[in-house]
Parts: structure tokens; sequence; C-alpha cells
């Protein structure tokens, strides 16, 4: 029998390596007419009625103030054809850099929110702020979709996820155990 003599202790400043659940997104904000975009690796679905989503953007990150002042924005989710692109975008500042342009990012008009779409990426969400509260203790911001977008061209997007050190996990096979979700069958 295994006890914890035979486990190795893991750093608690890693420890979101070992359980980071969702993909990396793009935020998209537009703040005084001028459109951002930044990369997000904190965030995870909170509820699915109605949509909540939370994600840690901090007073460090340009899209911050814009996020705060609106009180809206649209998360993105890339492909992993454009993961080296996604990272490049989280290595620059939107207060230094048009990171639409720079990175040849197409900007779309949503439905629902001033901040744009983008284009290039599978699904565009559409997000108010709904719950702030938690924004000032530790960033965290609590999202609700408004309007979802995906792009047809993409059936079967190979997403990917960060381990917070540089590498990445791409999505694998998709497994259907659809059937044993028997508690759930009113999601499927």
């Amino acid at each position: 029998m295994i006890t914890v003599k035979d486990l190795q202790p893991h750093p608690l400043d890693q420890v979101h390596r070992l359980i980071e659940p969702g993909p990396v997104i793009l935020v998209t904000t537009r703040h005084r007419g001028i459109p951002n975009v930044m990369t997000n690796g904190f965030n995870m679905m909170v509820r699915h009625d109605p949509p909540l989503i939370a994600c840690t953007i901090g007073p460090w990150d340009h899209s911050y103030q814009a996020l705060v002042e609106t009180g809206e924005c649209v998360i993105s989710v890339p492909t992993a054809d454009m993961a080296a692109t996604v990272v490049d975008i989280g290595n620059c500042s939107g207060a230094d850099v048009d990171k639409f342009e720079e990175f040849d990012l197409t900007a779309v008009s949503g439905a629902e929110v001033q901040a744009p779409l983008v284009a290039e990426c599978f699904a565009n969400i559409e997000c108010r702020v709904a719950d702030s509260s938690l924004v000032a203790p530790y960033s965290l911001f609590l999202l609700e979709a408004v309007r979802a977008w995906t792009d047809p061209s993409q059936p079967q997007p190979q997403l990917f996820h960060h381990h917070g050190d540089g590498t990445f996990t791409l999505d694998g096979p998709t497994v259907d155990l659809k059937d044993r979700m028997t508690k759930w069958q009113y999601l499927l």
C-alpha cells in the first residue's frame, strides 16, 4: 500500500499545473474605442444555467481597466494551430501594441457587447460581468455569457491547455460516455 512517505511533495505555487481545466483563451475588450486582446490561461466554467465563466484578469493586465469600466468582453477560443500566436499575444501589452494589427487578427462586431470577436478563433462568447465582488481580493471576474458563436468550418477543433511553465497539452481523441450520464441527461 502506498503511504504519504512514498509520495513526492509538490510546490504549492505550482499546484495550478496539476488541475488546469480550461483551454487557453483570448479575452477581448474595447476601451475608449480601442480594441485589445489578451491571452488568458486562468479560466473555468462555473455553471451552465445561466452560463457563468470565471477569469483571472488583474491590474497588471492592460485589459483589466477596460473590463472594470465597460463591464464586458469577449472570450475567444483559439485552436491549437494558433498556439504560437496566442503565446506571442501574451508576451506584449496592449498599452504598447495594437495586437489585432500586430498579429493579423480580424476583429468582428458582435451582437451584444462592444468588444470584438476574433474571426480566426473557433468560438467567441460575448460576456458581461455578472459579479465583481471577487475582483478586488482575487482579480477574479465572474462573467455571464450573453451570446455565443462557433465557426462551422471547424467542427472538431483541437484546443490547447497550458501547464503554467511554457508547455501545453493538445486535445486528443474524444471519448463518448453520454450513455453513462444518467443523472445529467438534460445536459445532453
